[in-house]
């Protein structure tokens, strides 16, 4: 499929963009950013109707990043869809740049909720949720945390909430790479199982393969097709994915490569973005 493709080349690039942007600022969260850039890219390439031309439009979708430290997944696809230049990427976490280590609503065009403090993200997008609702509109919210994430009590209190409500209109994708800052999530504090948790909660709960594109546009359709219940979105992923070095190691949630580890890392995504490239001719 010709959108596949394409999908799979942007995510590709965008890979590129995020392993330059926190070696340039010497700063950053590569991890967790590289283990969601393809549901980020899917999002802003097949999902969400929202225009670069009016990011303000009240009727379009709304995507929250709840695991606001990762950026370098949000900014690469914001930069490609026209929301500010690409070549802006390059003063991410510098004095006085716009494009902060946390989005920033009103600084960064595109983003819709300023998050950071983990757990304040997936709040916010059930209110955004339940205003459509209220209101009759017919847009929809999305919000991605991080499994991590999931140690915060606040997230369970909008999870309820959005049960509650019967928040159709929202739903949240849980990037399930097994890693937070401390170690594995099963050992710094067991999460599993997610499904039977939400199920609990008043959730649909779908789960699929975050580094696959056709499974994530499954899963994405059955949200859509839900019309009594939020849903979530159990992206089984890999933390640091496309840099052998960063694979399944924690220690690269949050801390940039030296000059030598990113000679690496750059070397290894620009040969998959090549054969990508060959592969689809």
């Amino acid at each position: 499929m010709e959108q596949t493709e394409n999908l799979r080349l942007t995510a590709a690039r965008a890979r590129l963009m995020a392993l330059d942007m926190v070696y340039t600022a010497q700063s950053g969260h590569p991890g967790g950013s590289l283990s969601a850039i393809d549901i980020v890219t899917l999002l802003y390439g097949e999902i969400l109707r929202a225009d670069p031309k009016a990011p303000d439009d009240p009727d379009r979708d709304r995507f929250v990043l709840s695991k606001g430290h990762c950026t370098p997944a949000l900014y690469p696809l914001l930069a490609m869809k026209g929301y500010f230049p690409v070549a802006d990427l390059k003063t991410f976490r510098a004095m006085h740049s716009y494009l902060s280590g946390h989005p920033e609503r009103g600084y960064v065009p595109g983003v819709d909720m300023t998050t950071g403090s983990l757990g304040q993200g997936i709040s916010a997008a059930v209110g955004m949720a339940l205003a459509g609702k209220m209101d009759g509109k017919d847009y929809r919210v999305y919000s991605l945390l991080g499994d991590g994430e999931l140690d915060e009590g606040q997230v369970w209190e909008a999870a309820m909430a959005a049960a509650k409500f019967g928040l159709f209109n929202l739903c949240a994708i849980v990037d399930v790479n097994g890693l937070q800052i401390d170690g594995p999530t099963a050992d710094v504090m067991p999460i599993e199982p997610l499904d039977k948790k939400f199920e609990a909660f008043g959730w649909h709960v779908v789960k699929c393969d975050g580094h696959d594109f056709d499974s994530l546009r499954a899963a994405f359709r059955a949200a859509e097709q839900t019309s009594d219940k939020p849903t979530v979105i159990l992206a089984s992923t890999v933390k640091g994915k496309g840099v052998s070095f960063m694979e399944h190691n924690a220690g690269w949630h949050g801390k940039a490569p030296n000059e030598e580890q990113y000679h690496i890392a750059r070397a290894e995504l620009e040969a998959q973005l090549v054969a990508i490239e060959k592969e689809v001719g």
